[in-house]
């Protein structure tokens, strides 16, 4: 390991390859290894031998789910002509430590604000921008020196669509949450095949590990879509239809599953980035 490479996750976990050399493989056993995350690759360290995953040459497939069932915290990794599928059942910290080593500190393609109050914003250029992300949240630091940050607690709903970027067709990875002011909007960031793919990968799992399993009722989609256009709290009963008891019992649930702030006691609440992400998600079921 060089001066200037760090290790940031050393587990248990197990590997298999779901493609190799091309040809995919349909019965692969799983191999017990360690699973070794530095800023510059992934070893999987299995029985003395060690095979090395270089960050710049990985990228996740569009699909993960025609490699990976549901089995904790596992991720497959296309490489050249090979699909690896790597797995740490008892790491949650897995995949998002791996993401985060990959594109840290990259250089992608920023649009910023694409969006904002659901107005696409014409006059917003593409720029590169260095992508910066800790704990807490992620920044985008632009050669200007201009630095937009957002709280990972914050990040709505994630999108990825294909779009025309500087004069190519790219993935882009559209983000929402809210700006300094409380206004919702979109970041989007592309750049290359890996980066998309890992960003991708990053903030579906930032979101999903957020959100819990709560099924809403209708009537409590009602409400969060009311929000989410913007209805006031204090109208909420006469545009939906129900009473105003009604109404906070709901708040109540919405701010238990933790979709919602309290912003004052029995009166009145927000929409928070789980609650746009819910809204969003049963607008799309309607």
């Amino acid at each position: 390991m060089s001066d200037d490479e760090r290790k940031l996750l050393d587990t248990a976990g197990d590997y298999r390859y779901a493609v190799r050399d091309g040809t995919e493989v349909s019965a692969s056993d799983w191999q017990s290894c360690r699973l070794v995350v530095t800023n510059k690759r992934l070893v999987l360290a299995a029985n003395g031998s060690n095979q090395t995953l270089p960050h710049g040459r990985v990228t996740i497939p569009d699909d993960p789910e025609e490699f990976v069932s549901d089995v904790g915290e596992t991720i497959p990794l296309r490489m050249g002509s090979n699909v690896i599928v790597a797995s740490a059942a008892d790491d949650p910290a897995f995949i998002q430590t791996y993401c985060r080593a990959n594109v840290g500190g990259e250089v992608v393609l920023v649009r910023h604000p694409a969006v904002v109050g659901g107005v696409v914003q014409e006059e917003s250029d593409w720029s590169k921008a260095r992508f910066v992300i800790d704990d807490e949240r992620f920044s985008l630091q632009f050669p200007d020196g201009e630095t937009v940050a957002c709280g990972l607690d914050d990040i709505g709903t994630v999108e990825t669509e294909s779009r025309t970027v500087m004069g190519e067709q790219r993935d882009v990875v559209e983000v929402e949450h809210t700006d300094s002011e409380d206004r919702s909007v979109e970041t989007h960031l592309s750049g290359t095949a890996r980066h998309t793919s890992v960003l991708r990968t990053l903030f579906d799992h930032l979101v999903e590990d957020r959100d819990g399993e709560y099924e809403l009722t209708d009537t409590e989609s009602q409400v969060l879509m009311a929000l989410y256009s913007g209805v006031s709290p204090f109208e909420m009963a006469d545009f939906v239809g129900i009473s105003v008891e009604e109404v906070e019992a709901i708040y109540q649930k919405l701010l238990d599953v933790g979709a919602v702030d309290e912003v004052r006691t029995r009166t009145e609440v927000s929409l928070n980035a789980q609650g746009r992400n819910m809204a969003s998600e049963a607008m799309n079921e309607q």
